[in-house]
């Protein structure tokens, strides 16, 4: 009831979402969080109470974005004090007054329309800042670059490989104590790595043979150069960018075992930052072009690396190369982090200048739903069980129609404790699959899972596929996943027929000539010594039917011939239409060959489709007289089948050698109407 007032009071301004529990609410602003501009919320509630969606919302950060009034008839002064400091920005007691309702929901909405706005110019200003920040950073990078003769995509993959290697490490130890803040800053960093080069003579820097001991001497003095020129900056050297830069510059040619330059220093006193932009400096020198080498394949520079021939690196550092080597290529054909970045806060500053006083942008919401529309129509096409699970609040969101095929809900409530979700799924089921999620990683979501399902009210074979969902905290928690479920049976049966369909004929369902072919010759080579024959016919003066009575009736006329055929023949023979009304059929005899063939013959031959006769003309070969190759079979069957329609048709012939050179010298008999049918029937009517 109280739902249904405030409804009305605001129906007219506002577009209205309802839940009736707190569980219900809390899964429609899980879907809606980007749209929803005011939540109000009463305390008690079934399921799942006021306070409890406040802490749900507290910690998937949504009530920093949406304004939450609290409407309830609990006055007391802890329940008032406990909603505010979960973070309501009002506190409305019922019964309540209408035009105060309304007011309240104007000023509030107002209020947030405006910090979302000022929001949008500060993240301008950030932007515009960092990108100002980054192009002067890549500027001097680039420079230098030009004078070593290298692409301009050396920093980019040296920065993204950086950042590779940091997230890979943060998750694997925490030996080095890396913030989110202190990987970016490296990452930037890394730019500046080769600085000190710009000091280094062209002659050396781009010597296409190997260096004397003094120009190997000359161009080491790029690492202390470099750190010099940092070091250097004016007001600006305590600033924690110029000092990792500065540690990146100096002792990024450093390695484990001590050999490195320019100070010898040995394990981990190398900082983690220089390290890393050292293996990744390596990789990428190896991978590329450069004055002096061609590049190296991909394979070629890991086994370099992990066979110390470019000096020694940290083990932990070979372990996270091994691991992260199979995305090394693909992970660097992609966008870089710089660019990937910019566009990601450019899209944030645009979407910010969408905001007006009252409302979102009409046209992001309408982008919203074209896409809401998109992904559920091909969810349908798909006929695919999809889902998105999250583990808190504990909710599984089925598309439409996996959730028919289920027979539960579109949102199931706590899916591991409810009774119609675990009949779909058995406990053990569950289990296996929840333990493949939480086993996964960041860096490696995707998993596999097969097991029992009840779909449709029966037990079926399943296939999960599923990608597991991780937090951007440091360390990273799991947070749920997002998947379908494929009925082993119901893909087996698609593929079924579209094997099918490739390996026969649309019209008669009998097999194509050449999957014909294929089933024949395996045939003939898993029964050695076997007797078999090859047999062609086709209707007489099928012509007349196409003529008489259209296309549509002959091709009524070649199904009836094919179920008789299917009738008059064994399961284990090979029957086959090769095109028109030209049909083809394999079969194993033993002892007299003639009888079969007067039998399948006379089953045919004779017999009506309404009021065509059907009357066929047929060649044999038999493997005894021709042998069991596939093309001399067919071709003797087809010099008998000429024979047949030389000598007046209506029969059928067994091949002997007198029709050996039959076809070499059978030409259309001139003016005939039949001419067509004599060269072996209208192979252009008809077709497959």
């Amino acid at each position: 009831m109280n739902r249904s007032i405030l409804a009305d009071m605001l129906g007219e301004e506002y577009e209205i979402l309802e839940a009736e529990n707190g569980l219900e609410a809390v899964s429609i602003i899980q879907k809606h969080h980007m749209e929803i501009d005011l939540l109000l919320l009463d305390l008690v509630m079934p399921e799942m109470d006021g306070f409890e969606v406040l802490t749900v919302m507290n910690r998937n950060k949504w009530i920093e974005d949406i304004p939450v009034i609290m409407i309830s008839a609990e006055t007391a002064p802890a329940h008032i004090e406990r909603a505010y400091n979960l973070g309501v920005t009002d506190f409305i007691t019922r019964p309540f007054n209408a035009q105060i309702i309304h007011r309240r929901v104007v000023n509030t909405t107002l209020l947030y329309a405006k910090q979302k706005k000022l929001a949008g110019m500060v993240a301008d200003q950030i932007y515009e800042k960092e990108r100002q920040n980054t192009l002067m950073i890549d500027i001097l990078s680039h420079i230098v670059e030009f004078r070593n003769g290298e692409s301009g995509q050396h920093v980019i993959h040296i920065r993204m490989l950086t950042e590779l290697f940091l997230q890979r490490l943060v998750l694997k130890t925490d030996r080095y104590q890396l913030s989110p803040v202190d990987i970016n800053l490296i990452c930037i960093a890394s730019a500046l790595h080769d600085v000190g080069k710009i000091a280094i003579p062209s002659e050396i820097l781009n010597k296409p043979g190997r260096f004397t001991e003094e120009e190997f001497a000359i161009m080491k003095e790029h690492t202390t150069i470099g750190s010099d020129m940092m070091e250097a900056v004016p007001v600006h050297g305590s600033e924690a960018l110029i000092k990792v830069a500065r540690d990146i510059c100096r002792w990024h040619h450093e390695r484990w075992d001590g050999r490195g330059y320019p100070d010898g220093l040995k394990g981990d006193e190398i900082p983690i930052s220089a390290q890393i932009v050292a293996l990744a400096d390596v990789y990428d020198a190896l991978t590329s072009p450069r004055v002096y080498k061609p590049a190296f394949p991909h394979e070629k520079a890991v086994e370099m690396i992990m066979g110390n021939q470019c000096g020694t690196f940290n083990p932990l550092l070979m372990e996270i190369l091994q691991e992260v080597a199979p995305e090394l290529p693909e992970h660097l054909q992609t966008r870089d982090d710089i660019h990937t970045t910019q566009m990601e806060l450019r899209t944030v500053a645009q979407e910010m200048h969408h905001y007006e006083e009252l409302s979102a942008s009409e046209r992001t919401l309408q982008l919203l739903e074209h896409e809401r529309m998109k992904y559920s129509f091909f969810a349908a096409m798909s006929q695919e069980i999809q889902f998105e699970y999250t583990v808190d609040p504990p909710i599984v969101t089925l598309n439409t129609w996996g959730a028919n095929r289920l027979g539960l809900k579109e949102t199931v409530m706590d899916p591991l404790h409810n009774d119609k979700a675990r009949d779909i799924l058995s406990e053990e089921s569950t289990e296996g699959l929840v333990k493949a999620l939480r086993g996964t990683t960041p860096a490696q979501p995707v998993i596999k899972y097969q097991c029992k399902t009840l779909i449709d009210g029966e037990s079926r074979w399943c296939r999960i596929i599923a990608r597991a969902t991780w937090s951007a905290d440091e360390p990273p928690q799991y947070t749920g996943a997002i998947g379908k479920a494929v009925d082993i049976h119901d893909s087996q049966m698609k593929l079924d027929a579209l094997e099918r369909l490739a390996s026969h004929d649309t019209l008669t369902g009998l097999l194509n000539h050449a999957s014909a072919r294929k089933q024949i010759v395996q045939r003939i080579e898993d029964r050695p010594g076997s007797q078999f024959a090859m047999v062609i016919f086709d209707l007489d003066h099928f012509k007349n039917a196409n003529n008489t009575y259209g296309h549509i009736f002959g091709d009524n006329v070649l199904k009836f011939l094919a179920d008789r055929l299917q009738d008059s023949i064994r399961g284990a023979d090979i029957a086959a239409r090769v095109g028109g009304d030209e049909f083809l059929l394999f079969l194993e005899y033993g002892g007299e060959l003639e009888p079969v063939i007067s039998r399948i013959y006379h089953t045919i031959s004779g017999s009506m489709f309404e009021d065509f006769p059907i009357c066929l003309s047929m060649g044999v070969a038999p493997t005894d007289a021709v042998g069991t190759d596939y093309d001399a079979l067919f071709h003797a069957a087809d010099q008998a089948l000429y024979k047949v329609k030389r000598s007046g048709r209506g029969r059928y012939a067994f091949y002997d050698e007198s029709m050996r050179d039959m076809l070499s010298v059978i030409s259309p008999i001139e003016g005939s109407s039949d001419a067509g049918e004599e060269a072996g029937g209208e192979k252009g009517e008809n077709e497959p």
